[in-house]
């Protein structure tokens, strides 16, 4: 158990670590769609698809690389309270169909990349 929640606070670490490059490059801002959240989302998706897809065709979920890949590094890297929070600040805005996009492309976007990241390994 001990070496599984030291994989989840190193992998975490490293996810949160990633989000926070990408929100610091972010290559457009002239717009009130928050981009680097939907990008980082919709990446971590795949990517925990691909994991997900892999480990289970290995039929290896209860690897220790398996919890530092999915919950460390997934679970740091995407953010649903980021994103809750820039939606309701869309809202707050009065960005009420900026809102919508965001939340219904984010949500049908995220689960096609886990979907699409899963069949890679069939």
């Amino acid at each position: 158990m001990l070496k599984e929640i030291i994989a989840v606070f190193i992998g975490g670490g490293i996810g949160s670590s990633l989000r926070y490059l990408i929100s610091k490059f972010s290559f457009i801002t002239a717009t009130s769609f928050p981009y680097s959240t939907f990008i980082t989302n919709i990446i971590g998706c795949f990517i925990l698809g691909l994991t997900l897809g892999y480990f289970l065709k290995s039929n290896n979920q209860n690897s220790l690389m398996f919890v530092f890949l999915t919950i460390g590094v997934c679970g740091g890297f995407t953010t649903f309270s980021t994103f809750s929070s820039e939606g309701l600040t869309l809202i707050n805005n009065g960005n009420y169909l900026t809102f919508l996009v965001y939340t219904m492309i984010s949500i049908i976007l995220g689960l096609l990349a886990v979907y699409f990241g899963t069949i890679i390994y069939k």
